[in-house]
C-alpha cells in the first residue's frame, strides 16, 4: 500500500499535468477528499472542481503518464514538483481558518514521503518546514486576529513540535545536500530557537537567506531576506532593498506591509500609513485586512 501511495502521489504531480490540477488531484486520490471537500477547500464549487478533475485525469490518459515512481535519473527534478504540490496544500490551509484540516493532511502525506525516501534530505526538510510553522500556529492570532511575530507569547508555542522540527534541521545540515526546503527550514529553526524575539539570531537567518535566494531566487526569497536584513543593518538598508522589488511585488499586500513597517521605524509616518492602507486593499483574508487597516489608522492618529 505504502508503494502504491508513493506512485499515486509521483502520477498526480506529474510535470505535465498543470499544477492546480496536481493540487486537486493529491487531495482527491491519495488524500481521499471527497470532490466536495476539495472543492470547499479551494473556495470553488463543487461543478467547477468536478471539471478540474475531469480535466486532469484526461490529461494522465492522453498524455499516457504511467503510474511508477520516476527512475533515479528523473527523481530529483520530480520530486520537486511532489514537494512543491505539497507544500501549496499546507499553505492553502494557513492563511484561512475553514481550511486548516489542509494543514494536517499536507503534514501526512510530507510524512509518508519522508519515510518513503530516506535517502532524500529535502522530505524531511519540508516536514520540518511544516512541523516548525504548525508549532508557532496556537500563538498567531485567537479568534481569528492577527499576532505579528515580535507580539507572540512564546509559551504557547509547541515545544514537542519544535524539539522534532529542529531534530530534523539538524539531520538535514549534517547530510550537507541543503535544498530550498532544507534552508527554509533552518531559518524557522532558528527563529523558534529564540525565546524571545530580541534573542533572534538574525545574522544567522540573513546567511541562511543568502544561500536560499541563490537555489530560488524568487521575489518572495528576497522579500523576505530585506525583513531579516533590516533586523541586522536597519530599515534603512532593509527599505532599499525592498524598494528594488516594487516590479515584481507592488501587487503583494506583505511587499507593502514591510515596507510600512521600516518606514514606521524610520518615523516617515506619512508613508507608512500610506503603505500599510494599500496593504489593506490587497490583503487576501478579513482578518489580514483589519490587521494591516488598525496599523494604517494607528499610525494615522499619531500612535507608534
Amino acid at each position: 500500500m505504502r508503494d502504491d501511495q508513493l506512485r499515486l502521489i509521483f502520477t498526480c504531480c506529474h510535470p505535465a499535468i498543470r499544477v492546480e490540477h496536481r493540487v486537486a488531484l493529491t487531495l482527491r486520490l491519495v488524500a481521499g477528499l471527497t470532490p466536495a471537500e476539495v472543492a470547499a477547500a479551494f473556495l470553488v464549487s463543487e461543478e467547477a472542481m468536478a471539471k478540474r478533475l475531469v480535466r486532469a485525469k484526461y490529461k494522465i490518459k492522453a498524455a499516457s503518464i504511467p503510474y511508477r515512481v520516476p527512475p533515479a535519473d528523473e527523481l530529483p527534478g520530480r520530486l520537486r514538483a511532489v514537494l512543491a504540490v505539497l507544500y501549496l496544500v499546507y499553505n492553502a490551509g494557513a492563511d484561512d481558518d475553514r481550511r486548516r484540516g489542509l494543514r494536517a493532511e499536507a503534514v501526512r502525506l510530507t510524512r509518508l514521503m519522508a519515510a518513503l525516501m530516506p535517502g532524500e534530505p529535502e522530505p524531511a526538510g519540508l516536514l520540518a518546514l511544516m512541523l516548525l510553522n504548525d508549532a508557532r500556529m496556537p500563538a498567531r492570532g485567537g479568534g481569528g486576529d492577527v499576532v505579528l511575530l515580535k507580539d507572540q507569547d512564546r509559551s504557547l508555542w509547541d515545544n514537542a513540535l519544535i524539539v522534532e522540527g529542529q531534530a530534523l534541521v539538524l539531520d538535514c545540515l549534517r547530510r550537507r545536500r541543503l535544498g530550498p526546503f532544507q534552508l527554509q527550514a533552518a531559518i524557522q529553526a532558528l527563529h523558534c530557537a529564540a525565546r524571545r524575539y530580541e534573542d533572534t539570531d538574525w545574522p544567522a537567518i540573513v546567511r541562511f537567506y543568502d544561500r536560499l535566494i541563490a537555489v530560488l531566487p524568487t521575489p518572495v526569497v528576497a522579500l523576505n531576506r530585506a525583513v531579516a536584513v533590516a533586523e541586522v543593518h536597519g530599515p534603512g538598508d532593509g527599505l532599499l532593498l525592498l524598494d528594488e522589488l516594487a516590479g515584481d511585488l507592488a501587487g503583494y499586500h506583505l511587499w507593502h506591509a514591510a515596507r510600512g513597517a521600516m518606514l514606521r521605524r524610520l518615523d516617515r509616518r506619512a508613508e507608512a500609513a500610506d503603505a500599510y492602507a494599500r496593504a489593506a486593499e490587497l490583503a487576501r483574508t478579513e482578518p489580514t485586512m483589519r490587521f494591516l487597516r488598525g496599523q494604517g489608522d494607528l499610525i494615522a492618529r499619531g500612535g507608534t
